[in-house]
């Protein structure tokens, strides 16, 4: 068994689209990976939108234990929204100099709790060498500086350490990475720098994630998506085969877990959840974007989150909405409740009806979502066909999207070639990748609470 482990990470591939590209041979370096490993579905966390996904692989815990709340998220100590890059018209809302060093540097650095442990941290801690490309969880214990003439701020992350150009451990000779995103330069400055290594050898865990794909799969629709994305995606993970001497070479020198941080599904709607809650500007903060949006209660609030919630009912652009009550967490639908909580036994106590929440291992990654304290007193999961608009009233109407606990966006296709663990969840990658370097995993890679 190949000691160095290769982390793909394909942003927002649907299962359906991974199993059609292996078995229609259209996708040639994913086939000859899945013809040699063992192939699942898994799920994401909630909200499965990519800095809580990211996060969540990059530390093996959910929301509750990284703190990243959500694409946008209101700061309470600061009394800020934060934002990660919803649109350009959301950064601009927030603030263009305060978005881009939050999405940049302080998710890194301030608002990923030190309480968990990185992949990253935990593989050098141990005498690895640990490498992550573009990838936008990154912290690590090495410090790096800007590329950019004029960005005195650093960067701490692992070793080898590459981040849109921004950040380059080393030179590598790979091209600008933000040159041309809808031509596909992100991730060909991806394949580029993964060849470099690969050549070098020089890592012993690499994470190497690859964005295009959900970039298309927002513009085109999910389904639509392989067509545009499809072959360059392929070829970045190809480069990474034909810089080791080809496929099998590859196959004898690491071991590969590939997989997509969440799923997506098509959109042919937009709402804007602050409508609901307009009276209320001086009571609340309301963030959305995508499929997924929180309601958080300022100070000089005069109702709870149960008055929140009954607001929504009737909505048709909510599905459903969450919140934490007495000490258990409340799912409510079209008026309808179900109650939860975990229980001693590794389960859950329940009072109300199960089918309200009848989504990917809903209860532990609602659970999560609720208990992280930087999310929102009501937590919001779009319908069906609906996206809730940005900051800036962006949105991705006629394409695809995600954020919300349905399936299509909670799914991803895993794949993993010669590693002994099988990953469940997204949150279980990181604590596979440690096992199978032989890595003490931190205890706050804790395994989620699952009910089969």
């Amino acid at each position: 068994m190949p000691p160095k482990v290769v982390l793909v990470v394909i942003d927002g591939m649907t299962p359906a689209a991974f199993e059609r590209a292996v078995e229609d041979g259209s996708a040639p370096a994913l086939a000859h990976l899945a013809a040699h490993g063992e192939y699942r579905q898994a799920t994401s966390v909630f909200p499965s939108l990519t800095p809580v996904c990211l996060s969540s692989i990059a530390t093996g815990a959910g929301p509750a234990v990284h703190g990243i709340p959500s694409l946008v998220w209101w700061h309470r100590q600061e009394r800020r929204i934060v934002e990660y890059g919803s649109s350009f018209a959301a950064i601009r809302a927030a603030g263009f100099s305060q978005a881009v060093v939050d999405t940049i540097f302080n998710m890194n650095a301030k608002h990923l709790s030190r309480e968990a442990a990185t992949v990253y941290e935990a593989v050098e801690d141990a005498g690895f060498v640990a490498a992550a490309v573009n990838i936008t969880c990154y912290r690590g214990r090495h410090r790096h500086l800007a590329t950019v003439p004029g960005v005195t701020r650093v960067a701490y992350g692992p070793k080898r350490f590459f981040y849109y150009s921004l950040f380059e451990s080393d030179r590598t000779g790979a091209p600008l990475a933000v040159l041309n995103r809808s031509g596909g330069s992100v991730d060909a400055y991806a394949a580029a720098v993964g060849r470099w290594l690969v050549t070098r050898d020089g890592f012993d865990f690499l994470a190497y994630y690859l964005s295009g794909y959900d970039y298309a799969s927002h513009t085109h629709g999910p389904e639509a998506a392989a067509e545009v994305s499809l072959p360059r995606t392929d070829a970045a993970i190809g480069a990474l085969l034909e810089a080791a001497g080809g496929p099998d070479e590859f196959l004898e020198r690491y071991a590969v877990i590939v997989h997509s941080d969440h799923g997506q599904t098509s959109v042919t709607q937009a709402a804007r959840l602050e409508l609901p809650f307009a009276d209320l500007a001086e009571q609340v903060v309301v963030t959305a974007s995508n499929r997924a949006g929180q309601v958080y209660l300022l100070p000089r609030a005069r109702l709870e989150a149960a008055d929140l919630a009954r607001r929504l009912d009737g909505e048709p652009a909510v599905e459903l909405t969450l919140r934490l009550e007495d000490g258990e967490a409340v799912a409510r639908r079209d008026g309808e409740e179900l109650r939860f909580k975990p229980a001693g036994t590794g389960g859950w106590t329940t009072s109300g009806d199960a089918s309200l929440l009848d989504h990917p291992d809903a209860l532990g990654r609602a659970w999560s979502a609720l208990c992280n304290p930087n999310a929102g007193e009501l937590l919001v999961s779009a319908a069906a066909g609906w996206e809730l608009a940005d900051l800036g009233g962006g949105h991705h109407a006629g394409g695809g999207s995600h954020g919300s606990l349905a399936a299509g966006d909670s799914l991803v296709p895993l794949l993993t070639v010669g590693v002994a663990a099988e990953p469940q969840s997204i949150t279980d990658v990181a604590p596979a990748v440690l096992a199978h370097l032989g890595v003490d995993v931190p205890a706050s890679m804790q395994a989620p609470v699952r009910v089969g």
